[in-house]
C-alpha cells in the first residue's frame, strides 16, 4: 500500500509482480466493481512468462484530473517513466484520460482497452453523478449489480461474476460512490492528444454493459487500433476467458520486445515467443475446424 498524495486517506493498493529490472511494466486498472486482485489470472500467467505486471486499486478520487495527478505521483514514486496500461471499463476510460493528461510529456507507451468507452455520456447518468456521494452503499451496489449479466451462463462466467460480486462487497461507500462519479461525470477523451499511442481494443460479442454504439465510438476514435474480439466473456473476460485475454495481451506487447519499452525480461523472450506462436497456430486451426 502506497500513499502519494498530501491526503493520508488516499491509499493506493497494488500487486507488483515479475522482474523489477523491467522499467516499462504493464499496469492493470480495474472497473468500478473491481479491486486489484481481479487480475490474478493475468498476474499469474504473465509473470510466469517473464513479464512485470502491476495490478492497482485506486483510492477515492472525485474527478478525473485528481485521479490523473495521483496516478502520475504514484508512477514517480515507483520510478516508472513509461508504462503500458490495461484498463477494464472505467479503468480503460481512466487510462485514456491519463494518456491525454500526460500527452505533453508522455508516460503511457501503449493502451489495452477492455470493454471500455471514451465518453461517459453513454451511461445517461451525468445528471446523477453529483449525487452518488450521498447514496448509501447498498444503493450504489444495486446500481453496479444492475449491469452484471443475468440468465443462464457457462460455469466460468458464473464463477467470474461471483468473484466480482464478492469484490464489490469489499468496497466501502466512498470507494463505490467515487468510482461511479468518475464513471458518469460528464467527460470524454480527446483523441488528438493520444493519437500516436499504440492501442488494442478488446471487447466481447456477447452480453456486456457496453452498448454497440459505445463500441462503435471506440473504433471510430482509434481507427488504427488492433482489435481483439472475444466471442464470449461478458463484462469480465479477464476472469472467465483468461487464456484468450492473456494471449491478446502478449500479442499486443510483442511489438515492444527488444526495445527499452519491453515489459518482459529479455532472457525469456525467445522461449516465450515460441510458445505464443504455438498457441496462435493452435487457436487458428481450432477456429478453422469450427
Amino acid at each position: 500500500q502506497i500513499i502519494v498524495d498530501d491526503d493520508d486517506s488516499k491509499v493506493w493498493s497494488l500487486y507488483d509482480a515479475g522482474p523489477r529490472s523491467i522499467r516499462c511494466p504493464l499496469i492493470f486498472l480495474p472497473p468500478v466493481s473491481g479491486t486489484a486482485d481481479v487480475f490474478f489470472q493475468q498476474i499469474l500467467a504473465l509473470t510466469g512468462w517473464g513479464y512485470r505486471v502491476i495490478a492497482l486499486q485506486y483510492p477515492v478520487y472525485w474527478d478525473h484530473l485528481e485521479f490523473c495527478d495521483g496516478f502520475r505521483k504514484l508512477l514517480d514514486h515507483l520510478q516508472l517513466d513509461k508504462v503500458h496500461l490495461f484498463g477494464a471499463s472505467l479503468g480503460g476510460f481512466l487510462a485514456q484520460k491519463f494518456a491525454e493528461y500526460t500527452h505533453k510529456s508522455p508516460r503511457v507507451q501503449s493502451l489495452i482497452l477492455c470493454n471500455s468507452f471514451s465518453d461517459t455520456s453513454i451511461f445517461n447518468q451525468t445528471w446523477t453523478a453529483n449525487s452518488f456521494w450521498l447514496m448509501p452503499a447498498f444503493m450504489l451496489k444495486k446500481i453496479v449489480l444492475g449491469n452484471f449479466a443475468s440468465g443462464p451462463l457457462d460455469p466460468e462466467m458464473a464463477d467470474g461474476i461471483d468473484f466480482m460480486v464478492d469484490r464489490l462487497e469489499s468496497l466501502g461507500q466512498s470507494e463505490l460512490a467515487s468510482r461511479l462519479t468518475l464513471n458518469c461525470q460528464n467527460s470524454y477523451v480527446e483523441p488528438h492528444k493520444i493519437r500516436d499511442i499504440p492501442v488494442t481494443i478488446m471487447d466481447v460479442f456477447d452480453q456486456s454493459a457496453l452498448s454497440t454504439e459505445a463500441k462503435e465510438d471506440m473504433y471510430k476514435l482509434y481507427p488504427n487500433a488492433r482489435r481483439a474480439h472475444l466471442k464470449t466473456g461478458g463484462n469480465f473476460p479477464y476472469l472467465c476467458r483468461s487464456a484468450e485475454v492473456n494471449l491478446y495481451i502478449q500479442i499486443h506487447l510483442l511489438q515492444f520486445h527488444g526495445t527499452r519499452y519491453a515489459a518482459i525480461d529479455p532472457s525469456m523472450v525467445s522461449a516465450e515467443e515460441l510458445e505464443v506462436q504455438k498457441i496462435r497456430l493452435h487457436t487458428s486451426s481450432e477456429q478453422e475446424e469450427q
